[in-house]
C-alpha cells in the first residue's frame, strides 16, 4: 500500500510539474497550437479589464479576484493595452495560416482583421473624445456599478465599496489621458463640453441617498434573503455606501467638472472629424472600422441620397393614404406621431404601459419565427426603462447583452424620458431591432456557441451587428408582423433614419456640414422628434462612421441573401441562410461574404 501511495505521489508531482510547464509554455512563449494561442490572447486581454470580467461573468464566483477593481484608464494603461494588441497581432501572424483547416482560418482571419484595425487606429488615440455626452467615465462607470456589478452576498457588497473608493483614481487617470489628448489639439465639440458639464453637475448635486449608486445598491441588498444577511449588516453597508459617494465619488466628479470648465473656452464651435489633426485620415479609418469595407465617404454619401429618395417615396404613399399630402415627409410623420391614439400618457403609469407593450411585442414575435429560424437563443430578453440619470442624452433604445452564466438576461432598454418621442407606430421596429430577432438573437446566439474559440463569441464588428439589427426589422415585416400600414410606416421611418445617416455622417465629417445643417436634413426627412434628432446628430459628431454601419451592413446581408436565392433556387432555405449568418459569431462583411459563398457552393454540390 505504501508503494502505491508513493507512486501516486510521484505521478501527482509529475502531473503538477507538467501542467506548470505547459502553462509557462503557453503563457510566456508561442503556444504550439493556435487554439491555445486564442485562449491565451483572450485571457491576457481579460486580465487587463476587471470591468469586462464582471460584465461577462465567465469566472466562477469562488475565483472572483477582480470584483474589487476597475480598469486602468491612465496613459500608461492605454499604452499597455496597445502593446498587448500589437504583440498579439505579431504572434498571430507568426502562425502558418495555410497549415490550418478552413474553419480555423476563419478564426484567424477575423482576429487578424480586428487587430489590424485597432493597430491602424492607434494613430488617432483619443480622437473618440473619451468623455462625451453619450459615454465616458462620468456615465458608464455609474451605469456599470448599477447594472453590472452584482451584490448577492457580503463579499460582493465589500467589492462594491472597494470599487467606489477607486473612483478618484479612475477619474484622475481619465483626466491625465484627456490632458494629453488636448495638448495634441484633440478638442471636443462645444456642445459636448456643455452637455457633459450639465450631466456631471446634476449627478454630483444629487443627495447621496438619492444617487443611483446608493439606490441600486439598496435594491440589490433587499434581494438577499434575510437568513443570509442580518438587518444590522445591511444598514452598515448602506451607511458605508453613502459615505463613499460623499467622500470618493462626488469629489471625483468635481475634479472632472473643473477640468471641463477649463476646457470650455477652447471648445468654440462644432466641427466634424475633418477639423482634427489629420482628420481626413481619421475619418477614413472610422469608415473602414465601422463598415468593414473599403468604401469611400463620397460613394456612401451618394448611396444615402438615393436611398432617402426611394424610402421617401414609399413613406409618401402611406402618408397620402392617411390623408396627409402636404409638407415634408418629416412634418407629416410627426403629425401622425402627435395623434392621441399613438401616444402613451407621459406619466409613470404611461411609461410602465409603454414598457409592458414592448415586452408584449417581443413575446409575440418570439412565438412566430419557426419558418425563419431553427437556431434560437436559450437566454431570454427583458424590457426595462433606461435609468433616469442617463435618459437625457441616451438614444430611444439600446440593447445590453446577458451574462454568460445566465444570471442576467439580455435587456432592451427603452427611453421613457418623454413618451411622445416613442409613438406607438414605431414600437414594433424598435423592439425587433434591439430584441427579437435583432440584437438579442444575434448576440446571444453567438455567446451560446460552443464550437468556436471564445474570442469569436464576443468579438464585435459594427456593420455585422447593426446591419443584422436593421435586417431584422425588415425580416419581421416580410414575415407579416407589421401588416398595419402605420406599423410599416414606422419600419420605413427607421429605414429612412439609417439612409439619412449615410448622408449626414459623411456630410459632417467629409463635407464640412454644420451641426444645424445636419439637424435640418434629418428632421425634414425622418419625422423624428426634435430632441431625438439633436441627440442623434450630436452622437454622430463624437462617434464618426458608426452610423454608417447599419445601412451598409443590411445592404450586404440582403445582397448575400438574394445571391443565395438566385444560385440555389428550390434548395434555398431561409433558416439555413440565417444559420450561416448567426452561428459564426460577428464577422467583417468581407468574411461574411466568403462564408455565404462557401455555403452556396456546398449546397449546390450536395
Amino acid at each position: 500500500m505504501k508503494r502505491v501511495f508513493k507512486w501516486l505521489g510521484i505521478l501527482l508531482s509529475v502531473l503538477i510539474v507538467g501542467v506548470g510547464a505547459l502553462f509557462v509554455h503557453v503563457w510566456y512563449f508561442k503556444p504550439a497550437k493556435i487554439d491555445w494561442f486564442y485562449g491565451r490572447a483572450f485571457a491576457k486581454f481579460a486580465l487587463e479589464s476587471p470591468e469586462m470580467l464582471s460584465d461577462l461573468r465567465i469566472v466562477p464566483p469562488w475565483l472572483d479576484f477582480y470584483g474589487d477593481d476597475l480598469d486602468d484608464a491612465s496613459p500608461a494603461g492605454v499604452q499597455r493595452a496597445f502593446d498587448l494588441t500589437k504583440d498579439t497581432y505579431d504572434m498571430l501572424r507568426s502562425y502558418d495560416r495555410g497549415a490550418i483547416d478552413e474553419k480555423a482560418r476563419l478564426s484567424y482571419d477575423a482576429l487578424e482583421y480586428f487587430l489590424r484595425l485597432q493597430i491602424e487606429g492607434d494613430a488617432f488615440r483619443g480622437y473618440e473624445f473619451p468623455v462625451n455626452q453619450m459615454f465616458g467615465v462620468q456615465s458608464t462607470l455609474p451605469n456599470f456599478m448599477a447594472e453590472t456589478h452584482q451584490v448577492t452576498n457580503a463579499r460582493e457588497a465589500k467589492d462594491y465599496l472597494a470599487r467606489l473608493s477607486k473612483f478618484p483614481v479612475k477619474f484622475d487617470q481619465v483626466i491625465e489621458s484627456l490632458t494629453g489628448y488636448e495638448a495634441k489639439g484633440v478638442i471636443p465639440p462645444q456642445f459636448t463640453v456643455e452637455k457633459v458639464l450639465v450631466q456631471m453637475r446634476e449627478f454630483a448635486a444629487t443627495p447621496a441617498r438619492q444617487n443611483v449608486l446608493y439606490a441600486t445598491f439598496k435594491e440589490k441588498l433587499d434581494k438577499i434573503p434575510a437568513g443570509e444577511m442580518d438587518a444590522a449588516t445591511r444598514e452598515r453597508f448602506l451607511g458605508d455606501v453613502e459615505n463613499a459617494v460623499n467622500a470618493s465619488v462626488y469629489p471625483s466628479y468635481k475634479k472632472l467638472i473643473a477640468h471641463f470648465e477649463a476646457l470650455a473656452p477652447k471648445a468654440q464651435g462644432n466641427f466634424g472629424a475633418w477639423h482634427l489633426p489629420n482628420g481626413d485620415a481619421y475619418y477614413a479609418w472610422c469608415v473602414r472600422q465601422h463598415t468593414t469595407t473599403d468604401m469611400k465617404p463620397e460613394a456612401i454619401h451618394e448611396i444615402g441620397l438615393a436611398d432617402v429618395a426611394r424610402v421617401g417615396a414609399e413613406m409618401d404613399a402611406i402618408l397620402r393614404d392617411q390623408g396627409l399630402a402636404e409638407g415634408t415627409i418629416g412634418d407629416r410623420v410627426r403629425e401622425i406621431g402627435r395623434r392621441p391614439d399613438q401616444l402613451f400618457a407621459n406619466t409613470p403609469e404611461g411609461r410602465r404601459e409603454m414598457i409592458a407593450r414592448f415586452q408584449q411585442i417581443l413575446d409575440e414575435i418570439d412565438k412566430g419565427l419557426g419558418s425563419a429560424f431553427d437556431v434560437r437563443p436559450k437566454l431570454g430578453v427583458d424590457v426595462r426603462a433606461i435609468p433616469e440619470y442617463s435618459q437625457a442624452t441616451a438614444p430611444i433604445g439600446y440593447y445590453m447583452s446577458g451574462a454568460f452564466d445566465g444570471s442576467r438576461p439580455g435587456v432592451f432598454y427603452a427611453n421613457t424620458r418623454d413618451t411622445a418621442e416613442v409613438p406607438k407606430f414605431i414600437m414594433r421596429s424598435l423592439a425587433y431591432h434591439e430584441g427579437t430577432p435583432g440584437h438579442h438573437f444575434q448576440i446571444t446566439i453567438a455567446q451560446e456557441l460552443t464550437d468556436l474559440p471564445f474570442f469569436r463569441r464576443i468579438l464585435g464588428f459594427t456593420a455585422f451587428a447593426e446591419g443584422w439589427g436593421l435586417y431584422a426589422e425588415r425580416l419581421a415585416w416580410e414575415l407579416g408582423f407589421e401588416n398595419d400600414p402605420l406599423d410599416n410606416l414606422g419600419r420605413l421611418r427607421f429605414e429612412m433614419v439609417r439612409a439619412v445617416r449615410l448622408v449626414v455622417d459623411t456630410g459632417i465629417h467629409a463635407k464640412k456640414w454644420t451641426r444645424e445643417q445636419a439637424i435640418a436634413y434629418m428632421r425634414d426627412n425622418t419625422g423624428m422628434a426634435e430632441a431625438d434628432v439633436v441627440a442623434e446628430i450630436e452622437r454622430y459628431f463624437v462617434f464618426p462612421g458608426q452610423a454608417l454601419a447599419y445601412k451598409i451592413g443590411m445592404l450586404k446581408i440582403l445582397e448575400l441573401r438574394e445571391r443565395a436565392k438566385a444560385a440555389l433556387g428550390s434548395k434555398f432555405d431561409l433558416r439555413q441562410f440565417h444559420n450561416q449568418v448567426l452561428t459564426n459569431g460577428e464577422l467583417p462583411l468581407v468574411l461574411l461574404e466568403g462564408v455565404i459563398d462557401g455555403w452556396i457552393a456546398r449546397t449546390k454540390a450536395g
